[in-house]
């Protein structure tokens, strides 16, 4: 694999790009047109017609989590533990902020009783895991950014200790024991959440996948992606208990399997295609959408949608609603996280000095130390300004939505 952010550019997948898109639909339409329809209806003006096939979307998280476990293992080599965490808090953490912010006005704005806008809600949600300070979230949606964040913790202290290369497959084999052990026996919450035992089979399934496209297939990588298939097959019977206890019902279980199945072959189908698919412009700019779409599309969408329905139409408020998320999105991407991690690939590909020459990144002999310290303070300072920026924002709103609030 070829060192140095321009040889990670030229290996960006297009079709990996397209297939999050398709995750990110799945999961809003989910929200849209079955959960909010459904018990309780969250829309005042549903799509119960189409929930019967839209009940299907929550596994559109299931494949996000199949190519976070391909692409995290593919970015991790080559990298020392802290310019993968440098990276990874590059890529997530400013489009956090943004996303947690716009939903967090809009619900300020909104002043509804039912969601949560008060200051100390969105001060918990600058740490992300904000349950862990007794807050909600500020958008359903971050339990999944949760996941991913332990995800990368530990893919940055196999890091830290020189296994995850050379004992990738024997550490994906440890977790997936480890998640049989705990989802069929011990059933701890507390391992569930630190070795995210009940979706390991996703991120395991994505690391083995990225193993045997940089390495070859051999007879152990195999069987471990066997393995982890059909314990994905065991996570879809935990889904349906899920749905049963929230919704009172759920699709037969043949359904759900089958559903695993195209999630699976569309990740497969993905791979195969990756030198088919070039990331070109327009390919890397709708992949862009992805991850700010799934951040701000649940509580502002929901609340748009009721606020637009009984004046245009739920179609046509469908239709603006989509627009405009899309739209947003893209504003992120290219302006915020697209800018700052370009920053970060500036920082990390400049020349360093090194005994008093100039030496470029990913060639021998650099201060990868002194890089990756600037890698640090650059994200860091970026992501203060931005910090500045929102939470002036915020305290202005709070302010304006105190004064409206009877006393």
């Amino acid at each position: 694999m070829a060192s140095g952010s321009t040889g990670r550019k030229s290996e960006r997948m297009g079709s990996l790009d397209l297939l999050r898109l398709v995750a990110a639909l799945a999961v809003l339409f989910f929200h849209y047109f079955f959960h909010g329809s459904y018990l309780p209806p969250l829309l005042v003006h549903g799509y119960p017609e189409a929930g019967s096939l839209a009940i299907y979307g929550y596994m559109g998280v299931n494949l996000f989590f199949l190519i976070s476990g391909f692409v995290i293992a593919w970015s991790a080599e080559g990298r020392n533990w802290t310019e993968f965490a440098a990276a990874r808090f590059a890529r997530l953490y400013p489009g956090f902020l943004v996303c947690m912010t716009a939903s967090f006005v809009v619900q300020t704005l909104a002043a509804n009783p039912t969601l949560p806008y008060d200051p100390s809600t969105w001060a918990a949600n600058l740490f992300i895991v904000a349950p862990a300070f007794n807050r909600p979230f500020v958008d359903g949606v971050y339990w999944s950014i949760v996941l991913e964040i332990v995800f990368y913790g530990w893919v940055a202290i196999a890091l830290f200790f020189g296994v995850f290369s050379r004992w990738k497959l024997q550490l994906v084999a440890a977790w997936l024991l480890m998640s049989v052990l705990n989802e069929s026996v011990v059933h701890s919450t507390a391992l569930q959440m630190v070795f995210i035992t009940q979706y390991a089979p996703f991120f395991a399934g994505g690391i083995i996948a990225q193993h045997i496209v940089a390495k070859g297939s051999s007879t152990e990588a195999l069987l471990l992606l066997a393995a982890a298939f059909l314990l994905s097959c065991k996570e879809v019977t935990a889904g349906a208990d899920w749905m049963q206890a929230h919704f009172g019902f759920s699709p037969p279980l043949s359904n759900l399997l089958a559903a695993n199945v195209i999630v699976y072959v569309l990740f497969g189908g993905a791979l195969v295609l990756r030198r088919r698919i070039a990331p070109t412009p327009l390919v890397l700019v709708l992949g862009g959408l992805t991850y700010p779409l799934n951040l701000l599309h649940q509580k502002i969408g929901t609340l748009w949608l009721n606020a637009l329905s009984p004046a245009v139409g739920r179609w046509v408020a469908l239709a603006i609603v989509l627009t405009a998320l899309l739209s947003a999105s893209f504003v992120i991407s290219f302006f915020i996280e697209k800018a700052n991690t370009q920053a970060f690939d500036i920082v990390a590909a400049a020349p360093v000095e090194h005994d008093g020459k100039q030496t470029q990144a990913g060639s021998a002999g650099i201060d990868r130390a002194s890089r990756t310290d600037s890698c640090i303070r650059s994200c860091a300072a970026s992501t203060c300004r931005l910090t500045s920026i929102v939470s002036f924002s915020s305290a202005s709103l709070n302010s304006k939505a105190a004064g409206r609030q009877p006393r």
